[in-house]
């Protein structure tokens, strides 16, 4: 007995199956025929009932989960690229306002000689990327010689700095009033009668206290279809408008030029609903000088489309189903911050279940063959009863065979996924129509490879976006760094040193070194509300507004007057600015401040030195009520005073036992170090600072302007 068991262990799975299906054959033949083709013809119908149902149930399951999905997707990608774009429009903003801020610079200082030269326009230079071009509008009344013209050419270096700056950008150029443009790079392709002063760019930023976009037009120089973004800048010499221009082609390309599998489309519309960029948008027969008519997406006799139109330029965010010639779409739609535009991406939903219906009809398929194979068999077994008994023990070994066969068939090709998925082939897909368990096992092999190759792409592509954003910190930090002073200005009878520590990659501090009239100095140090990205942006804002003002006026109280109005009308961040800024007068030895809620500097003086904190002239911090009142504070200076400005990021140090290094540690150490080198006081606090946190990571950004009378 235990040889004939281990026998039969010894057996292949097929040959056990064969072995019993045989026995209980033989043994049940003559007493259940009937019963057994009775039975035999209820299951085949039973089969086919539920390869039917499975289909059915299959197709609909997927359905369902591919939309779900597919909406999912869309609305993903469509924000992505909708802060793609916010990131694109305002880098080109942001050098807008840099050559705004030397634009205001020319003023106070005389002409200088570019580095770049300038060409007529009916002189080309060897390559238009080597030089300027100069043009004089019909009936300009300025001419080479006029200080404006001379003025004008200080922009030539930075129009050249921004334009190769920004991939994007087709031309930088400045346009004034008295009629001249001066345009990097050369071209000559302006038509002999054209005048920038009546294009809708020039006329809309003049109306404008920041920087606008243009809808789509037709550009003079033969770019085709392009959008422009203007500032205008108030100048002694009148009003000059310094612009960028940007093809509707290049933004279809480099921001719209998204496609899922060959059926996805892309749209950027403005704040009107007006269509700045969509694939095949272009001027036509339209010409430089006429009108160009962009679509709207109210002008659209479908109302689906209309009411998604209305969410979009409300700036709302979400997926619309919309039914366009009878066939429905998927739109999803988020806003683009910056501009208050919107962008869009459709998709039919026919493109979403595709793969659903091909299914579809080969389970029919599928469940038609195997309907007719049983019905088949059936006949074929009425036969063989029917027929002599010797036949019918054959057929019934044959089917056996077969029987067998098809049973064990799908637990090799499922080894064979195993085997495959083990070797890192994630694409093996496995095809078991038996309509049982095999099958349901068949689908659940499938998905799990699916799912396998899908959590890889993500991680890769998780991968991809880190490595991205990473290399955007880094330009948004050298961004940063070029708002802050190159060098320390020498001033007669001064010593001066100055730095900034971020807590993170970029930050919210900054200070800055400002010329004003009459051999002047102002200083400022500030602190933004907030850390990382935003913070960083807000601080280029405030640097460019505090550097505007501080050049234009010498008294501290006007200068930050002008710039909390400023900043209070840009406060769509709803953030805010602490400052102390002061006017250095070397000449006369006073120091004129004030305080807009910054931490008060301290002076050391005397000997022994004395240290106090410079409270006078206090006021709120910029930009959190719309009016402020300053009253200035003056300070007679004496040799040897030590006048010490920070951040929080000084005082609010905390080391491991969350104590602070507080105002006593600083003025402690500034009374032991008041005579070294302004720099290594710098320098050393720093490293006092960092001793006190120990381990504990920097908690805010650290800024330190140090100024010492001599």
């Amino acid at each position: 007995m235990t040889s004939s068991l281990s026998r039969f262990k010894g057996l292949s799975v097929r040959q056990k199956i064969l072995i019993i299906f045989l026995s209980l054959s033989l043994i049940s033949l003559l007493i259940t025929g009937l019963v057994a083709f009775v039975t035999i013809s209820d299951i085949g119908n039973y089969a086919e009932q539920s390869n039917s149902a499975l289909g059915k149930a299959a197709v609909t399951d997927s359905t369902i989960a591919l939309q779900s999905v597919a909406e999912s997707n869309l609305m993903k990608i469509a924000a992505d690229e909708a802060e793609i774009t916010n990131i694109v429009f305002v880098d080109t903003a942001i050098g807008i306002e840099i050559l705004a801020a030397q634009a205001v610079s020319l003023q106070n200082n005389p002409p200088f000689l570019p580095i770049i030269p300038s060409f007529p326009r009916d002189t080309p230079p060897p390559d238009p990327f080597s030089g300027t071009v100069a043009i004089f509008a019909p009936g300009s009344t300025s001419t080479p010689q006029s200080d404006e013209y001379r003025t004008l050419a200080g922009m030539d270096d930075l129009l050249m700095a921004v334009n190769n700056a920004d991939a994007e950008l087709t031309g930088v150029y400045v346009a004034t009033d008295s009629g001249i443009m001066r345009m990097y790079p050369w071209d000559d392709q302006n038509p002999p009668d054209y005048d920038p002063r009546v294009r809708d760019w020039f006329i809309n930023a003049k109306t404008s206290s920041g920087y606008v976009w243009s809808g789509p037009y037709v550009d003079a120089s033969g770019n085709g279809l392009i959008v422009t973004c203007s500032r205008a800048v108030p100048t002694k010499y009148g009003t000059w408008v310094i612009a960028t221009d940007v093809t509707t082609d290049t933004i279809n390309q480099n921001i719209l030029g998204l496609t899922l599998d060959g059926s996805g489309y892309a749209v950027l519309v403005d704040s009107r609903g007006n269509v700045i960029s969509r694939p095949g948008l272009s001027a036509g027969n339209t010409t430089w000088n006429e009108a160009f008519t962009t679509e709207n997406l109210f002008d659209n006799p479908n109302p689906g489309l209309v009411e998604t139109g209305r969410k979009m330029v409300a700036g709302k965010s979400g997926i619309d189903h919309v039914r366009v010639d009878n066939e429905e779409i998927y739109i999803a739609y988020a806003p683009v911050k910056s501009l208050n535009w919107s962008f869009a991406l459709s998709m039919p939903a026919s493109q979403i279940v595709a793969p659903v219906k091909t299914t579809e009809s080969k389970i029919i398929e599928s469940t038609r063959i195997s309907g007719e194979h049983i019905d088949a068999q059936t006949t074929r077994i009425l036969q063989i009863f029917v027929g002599l008994f010797i036949i019918l023990l054959i057929v019934v070994i044959l089917l056996s065979f077969l029987l067998a066969r098809i049973i064990t068939q799908p637990v090799e090709l499922l080894r064979q996924g195993t085997v495959a998925l083990g070797k890192g082939d994630l694409d093996f897909h496995l095809t078991i129509e038996t309509g049982d368990e095999f099958e349901v096992l068949a689908h659940s092999f499938n998905t799990m490879a699916a799912d396998l190759k899908k959590n890889i792409e993500d991680l890769r592509r998780t991968t991809a976006e880190k490595e991205r954003y990473a290399k955007e910190m880094e330009i948004a930090k050298e961004i940063q760094d070029n708002f802050l002073p190159e060098f320390t200005p020498a001033i007669p009878g001064i010593e001066l040193a100055a730095t900034t520590l971020p807590a993170m990659e970029i930050g919210g501090d900054l200070y800055d070194f400002i010329a004003v009239q009459k051999e002047r100095w102002g200083l400022a140090i500030a602190d933004v509300s907030g850390k990382g990205v935003s913070a960083a942006l807000f601080m280029a804002l405030c640097s460019t507004i505090i550097r505007v003002s501080g050049g234009a006026e010498a008294d501290p109280s006007v200068v930050l007057e002008h710039a909390n109005q400023l900043i209070y009308a840009d406060g769509r961040s709803s953030m805010f600015i602490t400052i102390f800024y002061c006017v250095l007068d070397p000449v006369n030895r006073k120091f004129t401040y004030v305080n807009a809620g910054h931490n008060p500097p301290m002076l050391v003086r005397g000997d022994p030195p004395k240290v106090r904190t410079l409270e006078e002239g206090r006021c709120i911090a910029l930009g959190v009520v719309p009016e402020v009142k300053i009253t200035c504070a003056e300070l007679v200076l004496e040799p040897d005073d030590l006048i010490v400005m920070y951040t929080d990021g000084v005082t609010e140090a905390f080391n491991p036992q969350d104590e602070e290094f507080g105002e006593e540690r600083l003025m402690d150490y500034l009374q032991k170090h008041r005579n070294d080198p302004v720099q290594e006081i710098i320098d050393g606090l720093i490293d006092e600072v960092r001793r006190f946190c120990g381990n504990r990571p920097q908690s805010d950004d650290i800024t330190l302007v140090i100024v010492r009378v001599i």
